[in-house]
């Protein structure tokens, strides 16, 4: 049964601490079904609000690229796992996919905390770049083999009237001599009597009491006809005015086995290939999924600036409510963010028909939100609700940016633009 995840950032008045018993409470007593948990985010370096505006719209579009890179690998197991017949859970950094997201820890030795934001977000987009690069030889490499064999099995599983004959065509079956020769002749499998009964006539100097039946399938049967060489291609002229079609055939042992022996290499190499980037599509969407929610964690904490000012103040958590309480979770989230900017985030319904919020988006909250949904082979993607967009100088985002100049002593000059290069 699927879960469906959701990232939430609730502002902070006094300690993080007292945020979270409150949440826990309120989870607790009016949807007690609701999962929750701490998402962990460091302290990272801001930089400048106009960064943060220009990293915001970056975020939308690197997030859809790794989200895209996520599922194709997920995909490409889903796949492979049906052609083996095996299972196995998806793991991150060996544990399984939702508890590592329940769980996150920031990877410090892999993304410092010191690091520009930006920095931290090309980073990540540049190794999940990389990997959809090696998917995407790994895959070729893979389905080169694959459609060569099924290529050759389509010759030896078919109709009589194209696939190859050479595996059912025994040296005894065939005559060649110096004025003999014998053809292999397809008849549709309802016209056999007709074959039997005029074989013989089609042509002169046919050997008599010749055709033997070697193999039927589902439309046709396989005889063999000899005749004298001089009179073959007549007997092919009059056969196929009768219905009956001539299958140019020479036989060879050594061709047979060499068939055989590429048959059987392109087996092993399409299983070594197949478990080989089964496996690295293990380890790999688990490397992709570690850099999303990092990632994610990125968004979480650039968009919960942009929302609630400096000094960072903020708590993020994990939900994963039900889709009957999702309602009710949401009453509860706006219920913590208790200020007086909450209207600017409410829906038309709620504020009597007048639409507030950021570029006349209706469908935004009082809180910063990613949703996720986490299904069997673990899904997580992330939307953002009420974020922040730059030209759009809505009160709220008028109050956060006074707060950032406050924060840091900046004289306000101009607003018009939105450019402020001081470093937070």
């Amino acid at each position: 049964m699927a879960s469906r995840y959701w990232v939430v950032s609730l502002p902070v008045q006094n300690s993080a601490s007292s945020v979270w018993n409150r949440l826990q409470e309120q989870i607790s007593r009016h949807s007690f079904d609701t999962p929750l948990y701490r998402f962990n985010i460091p302290n990272l370096r801001v930089g400048t609000l106009d960064s943060l505006l220009a990293l915001s719209d970056d975020l939308v579009k690197s997030n859809s690229f790794i989200e895209g890179v996520s599922h194709k690998i997920r995909r490409q197991i889903e796949e492979l796992e049906r052609v083996s017949g095996d299972s196995n859970a998806l793991t991150v950094d060996g544990v399984p996919v939702d508890s590592y997201l329940t769980r996150f820890v920031w990877d410090e030795a892999k993304y410092p905390t010191m690091s520009p934001l930006k920095e931290i977000v090309d980073g990540i987009h540049g190794q999940v770049a990389k990997i959809e690069d090696d998917l995407k030889v790994r895959v070729a490499e893979y389905n080169n083999v694959r459609s060569h064999l099924n290529a050759i099995n389509r010759k030896q599983s078919g109709s009589l009237a194209v696939r190859d004959l050479s595996n059912l065509v025994k040296p005894e079956d065939i005559i060649i001599s110096e004025h003999l020769v014998t053809l292999l002749a397809i008849v549709p499998k309802y016209s056999q009597k007709d074959w039997l009964a005029s074989y013989e006539t089609l042509t002169n100097y046919v050997v008599p009491r010749s055709s033997k039946k070697l193999y039927e399938d589902n439309e046709y049967a396989l005889y063999t006809v000899t005749l004298f060489n001089r009179v073959a291609d007549n007997f092919r002229t009059s056969a196929r005015e009768k219905g009956f079609q001539i299958r140019d055939f020479e036989y060879s042992s050594e061709a047979q086995e060499s068939r055989k022996q590429e048959l059987e290499r392109l087996v092993r190499d399409q299983e070594s290939l197949r478990s080989s980037l089964l496996q690295w599509c293990y380890t790999s969407y688990g490397e992709v999924f570690s850099s999303w929610m990092h990632f994610c964690a990125v968004r979480v904490f650039s968009e919960s600036i942009l929302r609630y000012g400096l000094p960072p103040s903020f708590l993020a958590c994990v939900l994963s409510p039900p889709a009957k309480s999702e309602k009710k979770v949401r009453s509860i989230l706006e219920g913590l963010c208790d200020s007086s900017n909450s209207a600017y985030w409410k829906s038309e319904d709620e504020v009597g028909g007048v639409i507030f919020g950021l570029g006349g988006d209706a469908d935004n909250y009082p809180y910063v939100l990613g949703l996720g949904i986490v299904m069997t082979s673990v899904e997580f993607s992330w939307v953002t609700r009420g974020q922040c967009l730059k030209g759009n100088a809505t009160p709220v985002l008028l109050s956060s940016i006074v707060e950032l100049m406050r924060a840091n002593e900046v004289i306000y000059m101009e607003i018009s633009d939105g450019i402020f290069d001081q470093e937070i």
